[in-house]
C-alpha cells in the first residue's frame, strides 16, 4: 500500500478541570495527520493534553496511543494490538508512526 500522510485542521478537545486534562473523545474522526495502512485502519496522530497521541484510528480497546515524541517502535508495540488486520505489517505500521512523527516535531518545533 502507498503511505501517504494527511492532515487536517483539528481543534484539541482536551478538557480541562482545573489543574487537571481529561482525555477527549476520540473516534475515527478526531486527528490532525493521518497515514491509512488499509481499506479500514489508519495510523492517526491527534492533539492530546498539550502534544500529538499517536494511535490506530479503529481500536478495539479505547484510546491507546502515546506521544509523538515517544520511540517509534515503543508506540507500535504498546498500539499494535489495535491494528485489527494482521495482513497490515510491521513495516508499514512504523513507516506511518515515523511520518506522523515528522509531521508533528516540525509542527511543534522539536522532537525530544
Amino acid at each position: 500500500m502507498d503511505l501517504v500522510l494527511e492532515t487536517k485542521t483539528q481543534q484539541d478537545e482536551t478538557v480541562h478541570v482545573g489543574p487537571a486534562m481529561l482525555t477527549p473523545a476520540i473516534d475515527e474522526d478526531y486527528w490532525l495527520y493521518r497515514v491509512k495502512v488499509s481499506e479500514r485502519q489508519a495510523v492517526v496522530g491527534f492533539p492530546k493534553f498539550m502534544t500529538i497521541g499517536i494511535g490506530f484510528a479503529a481500536e478495539e480497546d479505547w484510546n491507546t496511543n502515546l506521544p509523538y515524541t515517544c520511540g517509534t517502535e515503543e508506540i507500535y508495540e504498546h498500539i499494535a494490538h489495535n491494528k485489527g488486520d494482521d495482513s497490515i505489517s510491521r513495516e508499514d505500521c512504523l513507516t506511518a508512526i515515523r511520518m506522523i512523527q515528522d509531521a508533528a516535531a516540525e509542527a511543534k518545533g522539536s522532537r525530544s
